[in-house]
This record gives structure tokens, C-alpha cells and sequence, in this order.
């Protein structure tokens, strides 16, 4: 290997360690918010990806009948909870109507506009704009569906239903993408000249969003009001209901950030890489052992940790393509022996 080619490698490492990056944050946000594993988060890169895909050959994506049919089940489960409620019953008149806008006439309408312009040629940031549009509602709504009704529940309980949700997701991606794989438009055709490497411009556009995107959410964690209250009821969701942080508000927020994170990272990646119905999971699962990396509570060493498993991940492609993927998965291995001598235990844990 020359440094030309080692320089080619590292690019490639580092545009896909920037994917990585983006999805270990979402992970870590939704773990420590919700202690739920967020397993289902490929699927949200895969639905953006796949969306995008649909909208540039001026195709209606099935993913809008998908959240209809999402804000139909939302909407049942509120109404099931008022029900059971008879206190609200004053008001129910009120919490139907916002009911009904947030979960019926919301999707309803996003599907309306898709079907208006879906034959048009938009230019690509209107087309990423109605991606995130269709997708990212999916976060706050899986969490409504499957999550929030056990949001106390053991953290066991709360990975079997993220599994659950990972296998019902890719299943219905196969039913409205079918089995062929598809690749978007890159956001870029130019390539630059760093002495004898050559730099696209696809992987600017990946590095340079995932850089803006980890520095606003810096800023959103460390100045807003909800980002200081999710930051809150991660270190203590007791705490935080008792000075009236909403822990199931919170949930909502944490899923759709992850969507968020899930649906554009589908969009980077998709000019990068043909993507099928389930090529999520797999990188899902990469930024998942960044994650570990950070002990699934440490945003800086979580994106470091993606770093790193881009930069594995790619030279290990030159010197064995073959084991790439076990050589990746490897790494939690060695990092969680680590974790596990350097934690101390309880005595509970040795009951």
C-alpha cells in the first residue's frame, strides 16, 4: 500500500465514520432518554434513502401510506387512553380536534402534497425537504405505538420490542420497495485535487453536514430549553418528572431527533451506495458499536468511535475484503472486556 492509496482509503473512511457518527449520537440520545436500544434506526436510512429514491424517478413513495396508516393507529391508542380516562371528558371536544390534526390530518396532508408534486421535477432540496417530511413524523410515532405504553417497563422488555419493531420495519420496507435496490443522485459531480488524491464532492457534502449537524446539536443540548430537559432526563428521569420535565414528551422528542438523524443519513449515503430494504440494519449496526464505544452515554468518544470503525472498516477492505464485517464487529469485543473491568460493580450485581 502507497500513501496515495492509504490517502484514498482514509477519504473513505472518514465519509463513511461521519454516517456512523450521526447514528451513534441518535442512539446515545435515544438511550439515555429512553433506555430503549434503538435497533430500528437502519430503518429509518433505509426508508430516507428509498423515499428519495422514489421521488427522483417521480414515483409516490409508499412510505405516506405508511405513516396515514401510523397516525390512524397514534390516533386510536390517544383516543383508547381518554377512555380509559373519564376525568378528561370536560374536555374532550378539544383533545379530539388536536388529536385529529396531529395524527389524521397531518399525515393526510403530507400525503396530499406528495401526490401534487411527486410527478414534478423538484430540485433536490425540495426533494430532501419532503423526504424528512414523510419520514421523520415515523420516529415520534413508533415511539407512540410501541414504546410509550411500556415506557417503565425493564430495559429487557423494552430491547425485545425494539427488535420486534426492527423485523416489522424491514418487512414492510420489502412490501413497499420490493427487493431491488436503489441509488440516488449525488448532491455533487465535482472533485477536487489535494495533491495526488483526489477529493469528491459527495464526501464534502457527507463530512461538512455531519460536522454542522454535531456542532447544532452541541448548541441544542447545551442552549435550548428542551435540549437542557432531554439532557436532564437522561441523567435522571425521576428527577426530571418532579420539576415537571414530561419524561413521555421527552420519549417524542429523543424518537424524532433519531428519525431526524436516521432519515438524512439515508439521503448522504444513498448517492454512495445502492441500498436495499434492509441495508439499514447493517449500518445501523455500525454506528451502534460506535455507540458502545461510548459506553452508550458519551456523545464525543460515540463519534469518535464511528470514526474509527469508518476508518477499520475501510482499510480492512483492502487487506481483507472478505472479513471486513467481522474484523468491524470485533471491535465491541475488546471494548466492552474493557468497560467491564474498568466499571466497578455493585453488589446487586453480583446477586
Amino acid at each position: 500500500m502507497d500513501l496515495s492509496i492509504a490517502a484514498i482509503l482514509a477519504q473513505d473512511g472518514i465519509t463513511t465514520g461521519a454516517i456512523y457518527a450521526l447514528l451513534a449520537l441518535a442512539l446515545v440520545l435515544v438511550f439515555s432518554v429512553t433506555r430503549v436500544i434503538f435497533i430500528p434506526q437502519g430503518e429509518f436510512v433505509a426508508y430516507g434513502a428509498l423515499t428519495l429514491a422514489a421521488l427522483q424517478t417521480q414515483k409516490l413513495p409508499a412510505t405516506c401510506y405508511l405513516l396515514i396508516a401510523m397516525g390512524v393507529g397514534c390516533f386510536v391508542a390517544e383516543v383508547a387512553g381518554i377512555v380509559r380516562h373519564p376525568a378528561r371528558y370536560h374536555q374532550i371536544g378539544r383533545l379530539l380536534a388536536v388529536l385529529a390534526g396531529k395524527y389524521l390530518l397531518f399525515p393526510v396532508a403530507v400525503w396530499g402534497l406528495t401526490q401534487a408534486v411527486f410527478t414534478v421535477s423538484l430540485p433536490m432540496i425540495a426533494q430532501i425537504a419532503l423526504t424528512l417530511l414523510i419520514v421523520v413524523p415515523m420516529g415520534p410515532f413508533v415511539y407512540r405505538l410501541a414504546y410509550e405504553p411500556i415506557a417503565e417497563a425493564s430495559t429487557l422488555l423494552l430491547l425485545i420490542v425494539a427488535v420486534a419493531v426492527h423485523f416489522a420495519m424491514v418487512g414492510l420496507g420489502l412490501v413497499m420497495f420490493g427487493a431491488e435496490g436503489s441509488r440516488t443522485t449525488a448532491f455533487s459531480d465535482a472533485t477536487f485535487n489535494l495533491g495526488s488524491v483526489s477529493i469528491s464532492g459527495q464526501s464534502l457534502w457527507v463530512v461538512g453536514t455531519a460536522v454542522v449537524l454535531i456542532v447544532a446539536l452541541y448548541f441544542y443540548f447545551d442552549r435550548s430549553i428542551s435540549g437542557k430537559a432531554l439532557r436532564a432526563t437522561s441523567v435522571n428521569r425521576l428527577g426530571a418528572r418532579l420539576v415537571g420535565i414530561g419524561t413521555t414528551q421527552a420519549g417524542r422528542l429523543a424518537f424524532t431527533l433519531a428519525a431526524g438523524l436516521g432519515a438524512l443519513c439515508g439521503v448522504l449515503v444513498a448517492p454512495i451506495t445502492t441500498i436495499y430494504y434492509d441495508s439499514g440494519f447493517l449500518i445501523g449496526l455500525k454506528g451502534f458499536v460506535g455507540a458502545i464505544v461510548g459506553g452508550l452515554v458519551s456523545y464525543p468518544l460515540a463519534a469518535a468511535g464511528s470514526l474509527l470503525v469508518g476508518l477499520l472498516e475501510s482499510y480492512s477492505s483492502f487487506w481483507a475484503s472478505a472479513y471486513k464485517e467481522v474484523i468491524v464487529f470485533t471491535l465491541i469485543i475488546p471494548v466492552l472486556l474493557w468497560r467491564s473491568l474498568a466499571s466497578p460493580h455493585s453488589d446487586e450485581d453480583e446477586e
